[in-house]
Parts: C-alpha cells; sequence; structure tokens
C-alpha cells in the first residue's frame, strides 16, 4: 500500500532527478545517427505496404487450401420430433 511518506519520497527523488538532469541530455540531433536518402520513404512505403498485404495473402492462402472441404455438420442443438411433441 503507498502511503503518504513513502509518496513524498518518491516524489522528492523523482524532482531531484529532473533538477539533475540538464538539457544536454536531450540535444541529441535525431538525424545526426541515421542516413536519410532519396531512397527511404520508398523503402518505408514498401515495407507497410507488405504490412498492409500480407493478412490478404494469408487468407488467399487459406482459402486455396480450404476450398474444397465441406464444413462439419454436427447438430449439437436439433430438436427431435419426440421432444418437440412434448412441450406443446
Amino acid at each position: 500500500m503507498i502511503t503518504r511518506k513513502n509518496l513524498m519520497l518518491h516524489a522528492t527523488i523523482l524532482c531531484m532527478a529532473l533538477f539533475w538532469a540538464n538539457e544536454s541530455h536531450a540535444a541529441v540531433d535525431s538525424y545526426r545517427y541515421l542516413h536519410v536518402t532519396v531512397e527511404t520513404p520508398y523503402t518505408i512505403f514498401l515495407f507497410l505496404l507488405a504490412g498492409i498485404l500480407a493478412p490478404f495473402v494469408l487468407m488467399g492462402i487459406l482459402v486455396w487450401r480450404f476450398i474444397g472441404r465441406k464444413p462439419e455438420t454436427t447438430d449439437h442443438l436439433s430438436i427431435s420430433p419426440e421432444q418437440e411433441e412434448g412441450e406443446e
């Protein structure tokens, strides 16, 4: 259970950590280590296109595999004629 003393201790530690951190940790340029060229948008597009089309390919494979099978008919909930006459 979180007590008021525990909460104050964690808040104090968080505040001290935030005051200790300076802006130099957040000043890293995001493009410094990433080599962006003209081909980058096309690569991202092809990666996302494959992710979008993958379910359709899987669906086609599954339909092709199971197209000749008939569904199993198991009537667990069927009512026999004797049961219908007894209810009336």
